[in-house]
């Protein structure tokens, strides 16, 4: 189960890894086939032990030398016919199958074609296995004859078929397949009146077939198998039968005439056609089976009646009521008649119109059921509200209306159909009208509905003619009156009421727009303003274009009120009367005004009247005696004081005092009063209000010019008399402007327009609104040319008036009518050969137009010059000769035109037809004029190969044709004189003739005298495949061998392949078409010799695969094919090879003997070369610190130590050398690089070191005091790496914690202050970071020395030649001295300090010295540019460092090659600010510190030598200042 299961997998694995590419190239390294299914043939009753072919190459490759691979067929053999072998070639085992010896069984393609072998591969050492598919195509021999199926056939010909109709088709199987297969059609006997094709097996009719002649043909068909002709056989292998019998033709079909009736009223059984038919046959195919009606008659109500039996006159009849009123204008009824013949023949379709008795033509309809209009109430008299029309249009047509009232507002022109308006519309009084008009027969209806269209045709009217109302004096503003109402009869806006008040002068009184309601404006007082007002009050409504309005008066009386205090005139009298004063007498007379002039004053006495002496009359204020004064005890009273007061019943006055003294002097009553004014306000206030409401009113006389229509419409001046209109003016197009005014207003200058009269054809019409005169209907000269007009305005007051004036309108003629032949066509018969100038036919037309618009001139039209028309009289003539054949008929366009010139020209056009009598005078003519055509070698005799097409443009027995073979081919072809097929009348054979030259003859029947010609048929005789045998190698593989170093074109060897076949077909060719080694290798195509094409190499290929085919020279050649397997042998040519170009090693320095460095490994591509290479170290190796095995390349120390410090990298060189003959070697370099191990200690510059620095005084506030530089101490450490990474600390010294000290850079610093005198001395430590640590110390001695003083005269502090230009590289060590920084001559000690720029501290300056050093190692990809700020001081005073703008260009790319750097500054004295330049690639005793003079500082950079120019900024053209006042100098890196 396991072992299957590995089977199994094994299996799956090489089918899913399977490729479909050749594996030739790759070999697989597992067990695989080199394809999952080969395709592989074998003939059918194949010989024991023939083995299958397979254009793959079916196999494995062998990548194992042990393998022994065994092959074995495990399914697809039921039958057990096949065996698999091995064969073993190189480095392939070849698949091969073949059929088992001495075996029953045979291979039969046609029980089975195709076999699917799966078979196993097994290794017999490893029992490794793998599988394919065999797929095993069994091809065919020619070992089966075809088979007719049926054996007989049968079929029946009318007499008239036409010649080359397929008539039948015989078929025949064959079994075989390919060229074993196929087979040919022949007749058994020679037949002239059919051919049958050789291929598809029908069979055609090549001669004319006569029923009276010969009624029955019985015909033998052979299959005959072509292979038997290639294989030396003549016999048939199968026969057929064919009966064809002849029938008599119905060649022709009925043909139907007919004449229709016009049947009358009275008759009961109407005959409405009688209709002919007539056969040209003979017997039954000649007689009339039936004549019916196909179509037209959907209710099946007429039929075709025989008039008698066995007639051919049919009548046609009604079979029940016809439906006229569905069809008015009758039936048109389709007639088609078959005949008895068998097939039958039909007629063409024949139309016949049948009419109904009553009506020969339909009636008339309404163009539309409903015509709907709408017409304005302004519409006046005769306006034109629709036209109805009925179609079709008889001359005795008549319209009328259905109902005719004496209400009716509209008339109808009966010769027209216009309606028109007989009187005012008004939609109050109907809406809508709906007429209902009916043509004159009564037959046709429809309906009219008019929709009225409101306009502003009605004005408002009050309900009252006039209107009265009281309101009493003093009202509130804004008390209603009284409410007028009006109404309007319109709609809408039209009928929408508002009021004013239309007086002109002003009135206290304001009416309510939308409800009439009058109401005060102010407040009225009876006594100053009038007691009666007269108002106008005006309704209008809101029509359009204008407003009616109407007023009504309004008279609103004013009532009176007790609304004043009575005033008296005179106050505070004084009165003297005598004593003696009679009784009665009048003393005096009070006065008081009223102002309401009710005459209501009342008078009396209210105190000082105590004894009743004085009596006052109460209405008229007369104050008189009552009793005396002399007597009693009154005579003693000399004073008296009445109060007197007047009242109007409901206000009084204030008392007046009336003093009375009594005298003794007979003297009159003297009389004194204070007089108040009262009578004379009161009369300026009444005066006053009637200047303001009671002027002279004007309404009174005021009358409304424009409610009033005063004035008639009139028509201008330039009202025309007489127009002219051309006929072809459109329907709506505008003709003149009939213009009037009226000199009123509004409505009534309002103007409408109207045809009023003379119009009765209904052809003109008057825009209503415009006066527009438009053509209403089409004008027609020819009918009526001249109109006369009676125009009427009216405007729209009330009452309207009018006015009307006469226009005579002349129609001017159009050219609207083309010309009409007298005929609808032309026909004329002519000969052929009738002479050029003779006429034949006139044509003639007419044109009802005038003048030039009438005058016709006739062209021919048609693309033809035969023929000739003159323009005049239409008379046509023969231009040019005329030839039937070409054109048999003429259809000429013959076009009459009129001469119009003012507008386009109008043509008619007839067709004439001229029909030419045929002559014969044309041969027959060959199409196409040559044949060419090819006919295979074993083609049957009787075979047609062609078929001959002669055409006689001649008709009759002219155009008829016989053909004949003038030359043909020795007697092996013929030609059947009537349809034209040319057939084999003996064998062909390719190899004694390959081609044929007819000639052909084509002959007519023409009388007296036959034409004819002729043309040359080539045939080709196709050679037929009789390649029998195709070549074979004597074996399916061969071998060769060549050397590796062999010239291209070197011989390898010759393969050879035999074929039995004689001739072209046995003549081989070799190829070269796949394999390994195409196109590496080239073979003669005659001699089989296999040859080299391109150089050879045994280490890259050892052998090559070639598949050779050899081909005949066959029409289809056969071909076999060669597996060639050629061995590449070796030679010496190849030099050992390392597996590294380069090798990087590395080691530790101080490592011990035999550390194993590298192993160098190399192979020689020679066969057997790389187990014998030597090594050997040949160059970089002088001190011996390393050895290498000659045998392995391993590469190990020797006892000589290694140090980094001297030199960190060794560059070996090492030849490996092969022992061939010649000897060839090869030299690789090894690269070693020593890795550091820490084995320095870090070293300071100096062991001690000593500085004196001014003292620092103690600040104010010791929290002030910064930490300020004092010394920094530099050690190095000649380790790499973390081994080189030192810290710093201050082991001694500092037991006050004065000092600290960066770990990193080294430097001290203090916080505290320094006396003079005082004295530091600091034990420093440094120490790696290395495993195990390395340090070392040293000390730094610090004098702290006074401040120096410095004199009063003493130059500033300045740089001595600023600036400073240094340059360095970033291999410079620790310690290497930049430059020195100096200041101008001073006679006190000057300390410097880096104050800026110096990034992560890599440069420092001497404090004292100025010298300027590298600190730290410098990496220029890091940093290339430094910008260091310098200070220096002397204790009192300092050089403050003052920066410029740097300008940033970019830095120049790094190279292998040397680089110059130089380093720029800034200075602006007193302080310095400098620039360095990092850079590498030159030896470090090239580098120096470099200054530029003086006088270079504004130097150009034109004067900067080439070399040294820097790279400038796009903006910055090439000769500016780089230099400025302050001594600036840009950083540039340049190669060099």
């Amino acid at each position: 189960m396991g072992k299957r299961l590995t089977s199994l997998l094994v299996l799956l694995l090489q089918i899913v890894c399977s490729c479909t590419e050749d594996l030739r190239m790759e070999k697989p390294m597992g067990l695989h086939f080199t394809h999952t299914v080969y395709n592989s043939t074998i003939h059918e009753n194949s010989a024991a032990k023939t083995y299958l072919e397979s254009h793959a190459k079916m196999g494995i490759y062998i990548t194992d030398p042990a393998w022994e691979i065994r092959y074995k067929i495990v399914s697809g053999d039921s039958e057990n016919l096949f065996k698999a072998e091995d064969y073993i070639l190189g480095d392939f085992s070849f698949l091969r199958i073949r059929t088992k010896g001495g075996s029953t069984a045979i291979l039969n393609r046609e029980v089975k074609d195709h076999y699917l072998l799966i078979v196993k591969a097994v290794e017999r050492v490893t029992n490794v296995e793998a599988r394919t598919r065999v797929k095993v195509q069994v091809l065919d021999t020619n070992d089966l004859r075809p088979l007719f199926s049926p054996t007989s056939y049968s079929v029946s010909l009318p007499e008239n078929t036409a010649i080359r109709t397929s008539v039948a088709k015989v078929t025949a199987t064959d079994a075989d397949i390919g060229t074993n297969g196929e087979y040919y059609y022949s007749f058994r006997e020679w037949v002239d009146m059919f051919a049958v094709h050789p291929t598809s097996g029908v069979v055609t009719l090549t001669g004319k077939l006569d029923y009276s002649e010969t009624k029955l043909y019985d015909l033998e068909i052979l299959a005959v198998d072509r292979g038997m002709k290639l294989y030396g056989s003549s016999g048939f292998s199968s026969m057929a039968k064919l009966t064809v019998r002849v029938e008599q033709a119905n060649e022709h079909a009925p043909v139907i005439t007919a004449v229709t009736l016009a049947p009358s009223d009275a008759d009961r059984d109407p005959t409405y056609a009688i209709v002919t038919v007539e056969d040209n046959d003979q017997g039954p195919n000649g007689e009339i089976a039936s004549l019916a009606v196909v179509a037209g008659d959907p209710l099946q109500q007429f039929r075709a009646m025989r008039t008698r039996p066995g007639s051919k006159e049919y009548k046609i009849k009604a079979v029940k009521d016809v439906d006229w009123d569905s069809q008015p204008f009758g039936y048109n009824l389709t007639l088609q008649a078959k005949d008895k013949g068998s097939p039958p023949q039909f007629s063409s379709a024949k139309v016949v119109h049948v009419t109904s008795p009553q009506f020969k033509v339909g009636p008339p309809k309404f163009e539309h059921t409903v015509y709907r209009v709408n017409l304005s109430e302004f519409a006046p008299l005769h306006t034109p509200v629709a036209m109805v029309t009925a179609l079709p249009k008889y001359p005795q047509l008549k319209y009328a209306f259905k109902y005719q009232t004496e209400k009716n507002r509209f008339a109808i022109n009966p010769d027209t159909g216009l309606i028109t308006t007989t009187g005012p519309i008004y939609a109050d009084y109907a809406p809508k009208f709906e007429l209902e008009v009916i043509t004159s027969d009564k037959k046709a209806s429809t309906k009219v509905i008019i929709n009225i269209i409101d306009v502003n045709n009605n004005a408002p009217e009050f309900q009252q003619t006039s209107y009265k109302a009281a309101v009493d004096e003093n009202s509130p503003v804004g008390t209603g009156v009284l409410a007028v109402k009006a109404t309007d009869l319109d709609s809408g806006e039209n009928g929408y009421v508002t009021y004013t008040i239309a007086n002109v002068s002003p009135q206290p009184f304001v009416i309510d727009y939308f409800s009439g309601v009058i109401s005060t404006a102010e407040e009225l007082d009876y006594e100053l303003v009038p007691r009666v007002y007269n108002l106008k009050v005006r309704a209008s409504d809101w029509g359009s274009p204008f407003r009616r309005e109407v007023e009504a008066p309004v008279s609103i009386t004013l009532n009176n009120l007790n609304d004043n205090k009575p005033l008296f005139e005179n106050i505070d009298c004084e009165v003297t009367v005598p004593r003696d004063h009679g009784v009665g007498e009048q003393i005096t007379t009070v006065s008081a005004i009223d102002a309401d002039e009710l005459q209501l004053v009342r008078y009396a006495i209210t105190a000082g009247n105590d004894l009743d002496l004085f009596e006052l009359n109460p209405n008229s204020g007369v104050l008189s005696l009552k009793h005396t004064l002399s007597e009693g005890d009154v005579a003693k009273v000399s004073f008296h004081s009445l109060q007197i007061i007047a009242s109007d019943g409901e206000h009084e006055t204030e008392p007046m005092f009336m003093n009375i003294t009594v005298i003794t002097a007979r003297k009159p009553v003297q009389l004194k009063c204070v007089d108040t004014g009262v009578a004379t306000m009161l009369a300026e206030k009444l005066l006053h209000g009637t200047k303001i409401h009671s002027p002279t009113e004007p309404d009174e006389n005021y009358m409304d010019v424009h409610s009033v229509n005063r004035y008639s419409p009139q028509f201008a001046e330039s009202f025309p008399s007489v127009i002219e209109v051309k006929e072809d003016l459109q329907v709506g197009a505008r003709i003149v402007h009939l213009s009037a005014t009226d000199t009123d207003s509004g409505f009534n200058g309002k103007l409408v327009y109207v045809i009023s009269g003379g119009d009765t054809e209904s052809r003109f019409i008057v825009e209503m609104n415009t006066g527009w005169l438009l053509v209403h209907a089409p004008l027609d000269r020819e009918t009526t040319d001249h109109y006369t007009l009676n125009i009427t305005v009216y405007d729209l007051g009330i009452p309207q008036k009018s006015s009307s004036r006469l226009l005579d309108v002349k129609i001017l003629d159009a050219n609207d009518n083309s010309p009409q032949f007298l005929k609808d066509a032309y026909s004329v018969e002519i000969s052929e050969n009738t002479p050029v100038g003779t006429e034949i036919i006139q044509v003639d037309s007419t044109d009802k137009d005038q003048g030039d618009n009438g005058v016709v001139r006739y062209s021919i039209v048609a693309d033809t010059d035969q023929f000739a028309i003159d323009e005049l009289t239409g008379v046509v003539t023969v231009k040019r000769p005329l030839d039937c054949e070409v054109h048999p008929v003429y259809v000429l366009k013959i076009a009459a035109r009129d001469q119009a010139t003012d507008e386009p020209q109008l043509v008619s056009t007839v067709l004439l037809k001229v029909i030419l009598e045929d002559v014969n005078d044309n041969p027959p003519r060959f199409i196409p004029s040559n044949y060419h055509v090819k006919a295979r070698e074993d083609l049957p005799i009787g075979t047609v190969i062609m078929w001959l097409e002669a055409y006689d443009p001649d008709v009759g027995p002219s155009s008829q044709v016989r053909y004949s073979l003038i030359d043909n081919g020795d007697g092996n072809f013929d030609v059947d004189k009537l349809s034209g097929a040319v057939r084999i009348l003996q064998s062909l054979d390719y190899e004694k003739k390959q081609v044929y030259n007819l000639t052909a003859k084509a002959k007519d029947k023409g009388k007296p005298l036959s034409l004819s010609s002729t043309c040359f048929i080539e045939v080709d005789v196709v050679d037929v495949n009789e390649n029998l045998f195709r070549p074979w190698f004597p074996s399916f593989v061969d071998k060769g061998f060549i050397k590796e170093d062999a010239l291209i074109g070197t011989s390898v060897m010759k393969v050879t392949a035999q074929d039995e076949d004689k001739g072209r077909d046995g003549e081989i060719r070799y190829s070269i078409r796949d394999g390994s080694g195409l196109g590496i290798f080239t073979i003669d195509e005659e001699t089989g010799v296999i040859r080299t094409q391109e150089l050879l190499d045994h280490e890259t290929t050892r052998h090559y695969w070639l598949t050779v085919y050899a081909t005949d020279g066959g029409v289809v050649p056969l071909s076999a094919f060669v597996e060639v397997y050629v061995e590449v042998q070796d030679v010496n040519d190849n030099a050992p090879q390392t597996s590294e170009p380069v090798y990087y090693p590395s080691v530790v320095e101080n490592s011990p003997k035999d550390v194993s460095i590298i192993q160098v490994e190399a192979v020689d591509p020679d066969s057997g070369s790389s187990d014998k290479l030597g090594y050997k170290i040949t160059s970089g190796n002088p001190q011996g610190f390393f050895a290498i095995n000659p045998k392995t390349g391993l590469v190990t120390t020797t006892s000589r130590k290694l140090d980094r410090e001297q030199q960190d990298e060794h560059i070996l060189e090492i030849t490996v050398t092969d022992h061939g003959n010649p000897g060839k070697s090869t030299t690789v370099r090894v690269i070693v690089k020593v890795l550091d191990e820490n084995d320095n200690r870090p070293q300071f510059l100096e062991k001690i070191y000593k500085i004196k620095l001014p003292e620092r005084e103690k600040p104010e506030k010791e929290r002030t005091l910064k930490r300020d530089p004092v010394y920094r101490v530099i050690a190095l450490d000649r380790d790499e790496g973390v081994n080189a990474e030192i810290s710093y600390s201050i082991e001694d010294g500092d037991e006050q914690g004065k000092f600290f000290i960066e770990p990193k850079t080294g430097l001290v610093s203090s916080k505290k202050f320094s006396s003079a005198g005082e004295y530091d001395i600091l034990t420093i430590k440094a120490v790696d970071n290395g495993r195990p640590q390395k340090s070392s110390t040293c000390r730094l001695h610090v004098e702290w020395i006074p401040k120096p003083q410095v004199a009063a005269d003493a130059p500033p502090l300045a740089f001595e030649e600023p600036p400073f230009v240094f340059s360095v590289m970033e291999s410079d060590p620790v310690a290497h001295m930049v430059g020195v920084i100096t200041t101008e001559t001073s006679d006190t000690p000057v300390w410097f300090e880096i104050t800026g720029g110096n990034y992560d501290s890599r440069f420092d300056v001497g404090k004292a010295s100025g010298t300027l050093i590298v600190a730290r190692p410098l990496d220029a990809e890091q940093k290339s540019n430094y910008n260091l700020t310098v200070d220096a001081t002397d204790g009192t005073r300092s050089v403050s460092a003052q920066s410029a703008p740097v300008p940033n260009h970019p830095r120049l790319p790094l190279t292998d090659g040397p680089a110059r750097c130089i380093a720029t500054g800034f200075s602006s004295k007193p302080g310095c600010l400098f620039r360095l330049a990092c850079c590498r690639g030159l030896p470090h005793r090239q580098w120096a510190s470099s200054r530029l003079p003086p006088e270079r500082h504004n130097a150009r950079l034109a004067d900067v030598p080439s070399p040294l120019q820097p790279r400038l900024p796009a903006h910055v053209p090439n000769g500016n200042h780089i230099g400025c006042a302050s001594n600036s100098f840009r950083l540039s890196s340049v190669r060099t």
